[in-house]
């Protein structure tokens, strides 16, 4: 019987030590991209793919995060009293997106713990994990590319791109494999960083998105650290893929919006708000004038 992607696990407990001072007393993910914050558009991603469950992985200072997510009757009290309706009724949209789930990241630094952290939450299901600060303009989604070809596979799948040039391997991880239909790669090997002038062709840029099993959990738990001497999410799928199929998910007709490094955010926020139509006209006048000076 095929099992469904029911929930997701959202690491967000990070400092975010490269958006400072900004960060001092507030979440990267909770960054505005124009009228939104970067979290938010990670948790519609998955809702609309058909997630229910939201498991959020989370530190002391992440609080806010938990804040967004719930109701504020105050603030419902006084959109309600000024006749503000469509505010009010986007403010409580917010608290009824999904079942959020709140566990506190603890033990060892690295990518992997936070994923080890929602073992109790998952249990035996698969689930889809992504990380808080990078999301994806695409269509369809990069979840619900990602789902599809879970329901046909059943089996792990790493999210990855077309590289646009070699020098991406100096910045990301990635994957080599055999394309075994349109869109999806059997994974042979996965390397983190490899530098521009080791990598080989063809290759595909490993990205944020990943459809795990619950087998994970165990290599999560037995893995000692690595690089940097952190436990890494990318070291465990490589002994997963030594036990069972890997496969890696070109997206398609898909911007990168990577919101962990300042220059990235100011694009995603440039994006976004071209795509909107009371900015457009005005924010494209401006950019032009700036060019010209």
């Amino acid at each position: 019987m095929k099992q469904k992607i029911r929930k997701a696990v959202i690491p967000v407990a990070g400092f975010g030590t490269r958006f400072l001072p900004a960060t001092k007393a507030m979440s990267k993910e909770m960054l505005p991209v124009v009228d939104k914050p970067i979290i938010q558009f990670i948790v519609e991603e998955a809702v609309e793919a058909g997630i229910k469950d939201i498991v959020l992985v989370t530190g002391w200072h992440k609080r806010i995060i938990e804040d967004h997510f719930d109701y504020p009757f105050e603030l419902e009290q006084r959109l309600e009293e000024a006749g503000k309706m469509e505010q009010l009724k986007e403010i409580r949209k917010i608290a009824e997106l999904a079942n959020f789930i709140y566990i506190r990241q603890k033990g060892p630094y690295g990518n992997g713990t936070p994923i080890l952290n929602a073992w109790p939450a998952i249990g035996d299901e698969p689930f889809w994990a992504v990380w808080g600060d990078e999301f994806f303009d695409a269509e369809p989604s990069r979840a619900k590319q990602m789902l599809a070809f879970w329901d046909k596979y059943q089996s792990p799948i790493i999210a990855a791109m077309e590289p646009k040039s070699k020098d991406e391997a100096n910045h990301y991880g990635v994957v080599y494999g055999k394309e075994v239909e349109e869109g999806i790669w059997e994974v042979k090997k996965i390397e983190e960083k490899p530098g521009a002038n080791k990598v080989k062709t063809p290759f595909l840029t490993s990205v944020s998105g990943y459809v795990l099993t619950p087998d994970i959990f165990p290599i999560l738990a037995k893995l000692k650290a690595g690089r940097g001497g952190e436990v890494w999410l990318v070291d465990a799928i490589k002994k997963l893929a030594e036990q069972r199929p890997v496969y890696a998910c070109k997206l398609k007709n898909t911007v990168w919006c990577d919101t962990g490094n300042k220059l990235e955010y100011i694009k995603t926020i440039i994006h976004f708000a071209m795509k909107r139509k009371e900015y457009r006209e005005e924010l494209g006048k401006y950019m032009a004038e700036i060019i010209k000076k």
